[in-house]
């Protein structure tokens, strides 16, 4: 039993915790607020976008969602885009902390593989493909009263899809507004595609000292790396930010420091090499997380200067000046000078005490603007895409820079007369028989480059994983070895890659991107049949889905020396170092025809993840053909075609070996999917 004076000295206690009247409540949540959030705003007032109100990814979106808030959501909540996935979760984290709210309730974000909202969210933050998929469920973006589109300075294929369709939800849809982030001046192209529009400009803070030199482009690799470690023995503190041309240099810059700093003395302290790039950004450690010791060089490429937004310890910039880019629809690519844009951006990351170190001379002719990369793409899924959002509503895509000229408008007019083919030719290469062979090479290569002198062991382990029939069978034959390794007790996924040379959290992607397929597959309703990886029954019909997806990426070896024509282009390349084929080539000789995914003329004029396809050519679809340019290769594929043999151009041609009943079924069954 409680006393009278006991329940009275509760009565006290509890008023003791009553929200007073000047208590202020956070006004997205309606809690009061932490602590923390009085603290961030001393932060924020010194962002240079506090004076204008414009320019920032984390500001823009909260003024947003105060605008939206004051119109009770009538005409929905805020979406903002980001090219890079880890941009679009940093930022999601940062603008909660700065709001004061929960990640996955009022802020969210949504990534490939990956969402983390709720019916309560009212800012999200997301990847442009992930909001351009969700156009086509939702074509005028009704659950949005505004959509931010940020980066547009960087004119990827998806920003620049968005930019033409926004246009035409705009007429629809008045009450929605765009906001668009860009650096000059690719903001200026922008302004003149929207007309007449409000531009709010922001001057950007003043670089620190520029440095230029007059290395070659052919050098700056090695020069880049040499100064990087003469930073380090100077002993000025500061983290680095190095800027090679691809992700390839980065990995293996990144063995090189780590290899050459070992040498170093103790005294310098530890130099610790970081990559961060977009195709291996989920392998890099958190980079806000400061070593207490030591110091940090971030190794990084095109596409990711956005990503060094959180970092204020960058003192140091080295930037070569130099990016690897597409220059055709077909994965060739080669060197190419970055955009005065991009070097302005770069300048600026040491703010105005550090020191950029420009590997190119002052007045080199730079090109003003990022070249837009659907003028570099295949533009099939484009097509495809804005068909789709055609039949729902929209309809046309009024592009900043329309993709591939006269031939996209002959693909657009020629579409519905090859519908039916096509779109068989387009399905057949994704759900059969195997869809995640074909997209497993999309996710971050799963091969690490060989650190300098362990090119050999690094061989040695990666050919005891190869597959006879080619590199994408390497890849299922990699990846179901990785999952077994699960299986395996006191033995961990991460201890296995190591001991292999493999990145693991590339494989830890494709694993999620199967799971994701799978749930797919199932939504459909499209039937599952179980894989049968390792069969010659299987091995047929993955090579006829190639053959039906990729009939365009197809070399024949003119020599038999690795010398390998392209019929589409008439270019000739070799097997990449990496390649199955390239590690046994002088021991086995290398196939006839092979099928490729990509073609870098500038990695050696290298073709990559190559597989044989010499006796299933007369599976090829028919009407690809017809666009090849004459050739010797051609004469001899028409040969293969015409007849019915076995595909050796080399040898008169053969009647196909006979194939029992049930792999003649199973070969021609086109109505189950396979998951590898």
């Amino acid at each position: 039993m409680i006393s009278e004076g006991e329940l009275e000295r509760e009565e006290e206690s509890d008023d003791l915790f009553e929200f007073g009247d000047d208590l202020e409540l956070n006004q997205f949540d309606g809690l009061p607020h932490s602590s923390r959030y009085y603290r961030l705003p001393q932060e924020r007032k010194t962002l240079p976008v506090c004076t204008a109100k414009t320019g920032k990814s984390t500001q823009i979106p909260q003024w947003c969602a105060e605008f939206c808030l004051s119109a009770q959501y009538q005409h929905g909540v805020v979406v903002c885009s980001q090219i890079q996935r880890r941009q679009a979760v940093d930022l999601a984290l940062r603008v909660a902390d700065e709001m004061d709210v929960n990640i996955g309730h009022e802020i969210g974000y949504s990534i490939p593989l990956e969402t983390c909202c709720s019916n309560d969210t009212i800012l999200r933050y997301c990847t442009d493909d992930v909001l351009l998929r969700e156009m086509i469920s939702d074509p005028m973006l009704e659950h949005y009263g505004v959509v931010v589109i940020d980066q547009a300075h960087e004119r990827t294929v998806s920003t620049d899809v968005l930019l033409g369709l926004l246009r035409e939800v705009l007429l629809q849809r008045p009450e929605l507004r765009v906001v668009v982030l860009s650096a000059p001046p690719a903001s200026d192209t922008i302004l003149t595609h929207y007309g007449n529009v409000p531009r709010l400009h922001l001057d950007a803070p003043c670089a620190g000292e520029v440095i230029h030199s007059n290395s070659s482009s052919a050098e700056s690799f090695y020069s880049a790396l040499r100064l990087a470690l003469e930073v380090h023995r100077s002993r000025e503190p500061g983290d680095l930010a190095v800027f090679l041309a691809s992700e390839q240099e980065v990995l293996c810059a990144c063995n090189i420091l780590t290899k050459e700093a070992s040498r170093m003395s103790a005294s310098l302290g530890e130099l610790i090499a970081v990559p961060l790039c977009p195709g291996y950004s989920r392998m890099c450690p958190p980079i806000t997380e400061s070593p207490q010791t030591g110091r940090r060089v971030f190794v990084s490429c095109s596409q990711s200067e956005d990503l060094f937004w959180p970092l204020d310890t960058v003192t140091f910039v080295i930037d070569t000046g130099v990016e690897k880019r597409l220059v055709s629809p077909t994965s060739e690519s080669e060197f190419r000078p970055i955009s005065k844009c991009q070097a302005e951006i770069r300048k600026r990351l040491t703010g105005s005490t550090g020191k950029c170190f420009c590997l190119y001379p002052e007045d080199v002719q730079l090109p003003a603007e990022i070249p837009p990369r659907i003028l570099e793409s295949n533009i099939t899924s484009t097509a495809l895409y804005l068909k789709r959002m055609e039949t729902a509503g929209i309809g046309h895509c009024d592009f900043i820079s329309r993709p591939g000229g006269s031939d996209f408008i002959s693909f657009k007019r020629g579409f519905h007369k090859k519908k039916s083919e096509f779109l068989f030719s387009f399905f057949l290469s994704l759900y059969t028989p195997s869809v995640f062979m074909h997209l497993f090479p999309s996710a971050p290569s799963c091969f690490i480059e060989p650190p300098v002198g362990m090119a050999t062991e690094v061989m040695r382990c990666h050919m005891k994983l190869q597959h006879p029939e080619g590199d994408r069978f390497t890849l299922i034959n990699i990846y179901n070895t990785f999952k077994r390794s699960q299986k395996e007790p006191y033995f961990s996924q991460e201890q296995w890659c190591e001991e292999y040379f493999l990145y693991c959290a590339a494989l830890q992607t494709a694993d999620a991107i199967r799971a994701q397929l799978t749930d797919i597959l199932k939504r459909i309703e499209l039937p599952i049949s179980e894989a049968a990886f390792g069969t010659k029954t299987n091995a047929l019909n993955l090579k006829r889905a190639l053959l039906a997806g990729y009939f365009m990426q197809i070399p024949r070896d003119v020599d038999g020396s690795g010398n390998y024509f392209m019929l589409l282009n008439k270019h000739v390349a070799q097997v990449h170092r990496l390649s199955g084929y390239g590690a046994k080539a002088h021991k086995l000789g290398l196939p006839e025809w092979v099928l490729f995914h990509e073609y870098n003329l500038s990695d050696n004029n290298c073709i990559r993840t190559v597989t044989q396809i010499s006796p299933f050519l007369q599976m090829a679809p028919q009407y690809f053909f017809c666009n090849l340019p004459p050739s010797e290769s051609k004469e001899i594929l028409q040969h293969i075609l015409d007849s019915d043999g076995t595909g050796n151009a080399r040898t008169k041609p053969q009647a196909a070996a006979p194939e029992t009943k049930t792999e003649t079924a199973e070969a021609e069954s086109h109505d189950r999917c396979v998951i590898q």
